[in-house]
């Protein structure tokens, strides 16, 4: 699959305008993975749950306990959990610290010709949210980024072979790493609670029972990975779309309220999330195509989202683009639960970063690295040259 080549990571979109020219339904022989590349048969993969199974992996695999890997009602059980501190309310408290945070972050670059706007900026800031949620420590932040690239080149076990065999070595590894460590948080939840997401988790009573120890472990892994690669990247494109479209930065820089919505047509434009994966329960027809059961199948959001069909001018960059029904967080019951949160985090850093930079520019003209792992989108590092105003 062509969709493993840097080149095509960096920039997918004409891969999946080809792709689609032929069939919005495509399927890779050499994987047996089925790629659906229009956007109402990915909203449908998304949310039919009837035909589209979320449980990819099965026990013992850990990544079975994982939450958007389980359907309903286990789903339903777990995804209450998390949810009330995801709330709106509970998100909107954390924008102090978050500003906080960022503005700590930008200060650090103060007087340098140039900076890593990811290893500096896009990785930490979330990456330190989700940290003090669970209330770990900031000497934690090296191994959490550690964990997180670990996680989610778990993507790479598509491709079979070797890179599958590698990644899961890897995996089990840190897992092992992981379940250690938060043994040693959740005791200590257990002796004295605390006002963080960790303890409600180790609170919980979920159908008369509390979480086991896999079950906690599992919520650790998703909310660390997802909870900080999701926001990095939309961050990191973020610029990358502003950068690449001069007169929709000056228009935000003279109208800051519109903000909201150009996170919004990042969010379409260069969504953070490119893939999903889904497992056919039956035989399904679309397009004309039909996909057997027990099938790997392959959601591609960012397709879907610059899906000609659905959205008019889909190539272009539009800060004011109204409506814009994309999918970049999912759809159904499996819509991304920490959304408010990184829309968030997006508002803020990209507000912070605008308001103290009056210019800003790449400071060489490399291409740059993917991040490791084939269902996102980002850049792995972005070095900036910024003007501060």
């Amino acid at each position: 699959m062509e969709l493993f080549a840097d080149s095509v990571r960096r920039d997918p979109y004409p891969f999946y305008e080809h792709l689609r020219s032929e069939s919005p339904v495509v399927h890779d022989s050499r994987t047996d993975v089925w790629m659906l590349l229009d956007h109402d048969s990915v909203r449908r993969a998304l949310n039919d749950h009837e035909v589209f199974s979320s449980a990819v992996v099965a026990p013992p695999a850990m990544t079975s306990q994982w939450l958007v890997f389980n359907d309903q009602p286990r789903h339903t059980r777990l995804r209450a959990l998390v949810t009330r501190g995801f709330a709106p309310r509970a998100v909107a408290a954390m924008e102090p610290r978050i500003r906080e945070l960022a503005r700590e972050l930008l200060a650090a670059t103060r007087g340098r010709e140039a900076f890593d706007l990811v290893d500096e900026f896009a990785v930490p800031l979330p990456l330190r949210v989700i940290a003090e949620l669970f209330g770990a420590p900031a000497e934690d932040l090296p191994r959490y980024r550690r964990w997180s690239d670990v996680i989610m080149a778990l993507g790479w076990s598509v491709a079979g072979g070797e890179a599958a065999a590698r990644v899961h070595a890897e995996f089990a590894a840190v897992t092992d790493e992981m379940r250690e460590y938060l043994a040693g948080l959740t005791d200590s939840r257990r002796v004295a609670g605390r006002d963080d997401l960790l303890t409600r988790l180790v609170e919980a009573d979920a159908d008369g029972e509390l979480l086991g120890a896999d079950e906690l472990l599992g919520f650790f892994q998703l909310l660390l990975s997802a909870g900080h690669e999701t926001t990095t990247n939309l961050i990191a494109n973020a610029v990358l779309c502003l950068l690449e479209h001069p007169h929709e930065l000056a228009r935000l820089r003279a109208t800051p309220e519109l903000l909201g919505t150009a996170i919004e047509e990042v969010l379409r434009h260069r969504s953070p999330v490119q893939a999903m994966f889904r497992v056919t329960r039956s035989p399904v027809e679309l397009h004309g195509r039909t996909i057997p059961e027990g099938r790997m199948v392959m959601p591609m959001i960012g397709a879907a989202n610059r899906d000609p069909r659905k959205f008019d001018d889909p190539h272009h960059f539009d800060i004011t683009r109204d409506p814009n029904p994309h999918l970049a967080f999912g759809h159904g019951i499996h819509f991304c639960v920490g959304a408010p949160l990184s829309r968030l985090e997006a508002r803020v850093a990209m507000g912070e970063l605008l308001a103290r930079f009056v210019r800003m520019e790449r400071a060489d003209d490399e291409p740059w690295q993917p991040r490791r792992a084939i269902h996102v989108l980002g850049p792995t590092h972005l070095r900036l040259r910024c003007t501060e105003g």
